[in-house]
């Protein structure tokens, strides 16, 4: 079972890395591609738009590092593993989207309460032709990362999908900012860039909390629980289920279980219903990494 485990961490850094190294491929083009359009036409917009793109490397960086240390098997120091690690890459991520949205907010409402909008120039159609392509393609980057991200229910890929994310919205408004000064009304920019800052706040908290509730060993929710106790429940030889505890170690679940069984079989049968119980649940969860069985005597019996 062990072996099994060491392969999945395996493939998820391998598909991590690879998907972690697409976002710094597109947001490198993609930034560059901006900063140009936003300098030719003017766009203070769009130029800020490929300072955000850009950040975005820093994120996929991030990923790399934090699921490769993840994914490492057990050691002496760390008998437990290391997927805590990965809640650390997440929480990063989660505080550096928080910055993004909270200084776009920041800009946007100084734009607003400024209310010099005559003296700001009109921005060229390219920022209007380079918004359209970020939206598009970050969009993407960000269905593409989050499939893997809920594949492997990595909060650190999840994170970096919500910056693609951001990024898009970022553009959305670079959009309809642009749009609205060569309509001659120039604050739509600034007030679409504070509604956006919310959304990528929440998204922000959202990490955040998922990431937290995974360091502290956060139980299971309930729908798994069950699932867990019927799965030990339906095994030959197991009488009822006295205890269950479960916790979340980053992505994975350890389980503590308490079985009941007649209690005038032998230690060897007890501990083969325990094998049974114990091997049923790995098959059935793949995320649970570990579980620890203890067999009760039926005093009932």
């Amino acid at each position: 079972m062990e072996r099994k485990t060491n392969q999945t961490h395996g493939d998820f850094e391998k598909v991590a890395t690879k998907v972690s190294m697409v976002s710094i491929i597109g947001n490198l083009l993609l930034s560059i591609f901006k900063a140009l359009a936003g300098i030719l036409s003017h766009s203070g917009a769009m130029v800020s738009d490929a300072v955000h793109s850009a950040s975005d490397v820093f994120s996929s960086i991030i990923v790399i590092i934090g699921v490769k240390i993840s994914s490492k098997d057990s050691d002496i120091d760390h008998p437990y593993g290391h997927e805590r690690f990965e809640c650390v890459a997440a929480i990063v991520l989660a505080v550096v989207l928080f910055i993004t949205g909270l200084f776009i907010g920041i800009g946007a409402f100084e734009d607003i309460i400024g209310g010099h909008y005559e003296d700001l120039v009109v921005p060229g159609i390219l920022s209007l032709i380079a918004a359209l392509v970020s939206i598009v393609t970050k969009e993407a980057m960000y269905w593409y990362t989050r499939a893997y991200a809920k594949k492997y229910d990595s909060g650190a890929l999840m994170a970096d999908a919500w910056h693609h994310r951001s990024d898009a919205l970022s553009s959305i408004g670079a959009f309809i900012g642009i749009a609205g000064a060569r309509m001659g009304f120039p604050v739509l920019e600034p007030v679409a860039s504070f509604v956006i800052c919310l959304f990528i706040v929440k998204a922000a908290y959202d990490i955040f909390k998922d990431a937290i509730d995974k360091m502290v060993d956060h139980s299971c929710d309930q729908e798994t629980e069950n699932a867990l106790r019927e799965c030990a429940s339906r095994q030959e030889g197991v009488i009822r289920v006295d205890m269950l505890h479960t916790r979340v170690f980053g992505n994975k679940i350890y389980v503590d279980i308490e079985i009941c069984a007649d209690g005038e079989q032998t230690l060897a049968q007890g501990h083969l219903i325990a094998e049974q119980v114990h091997d049923a649940i790995e098959q059935q969860f793949s995320k649970v990494k570990h579980i620890m069985v203890h067999v009760n005597p039926d005093k009932t019996a």
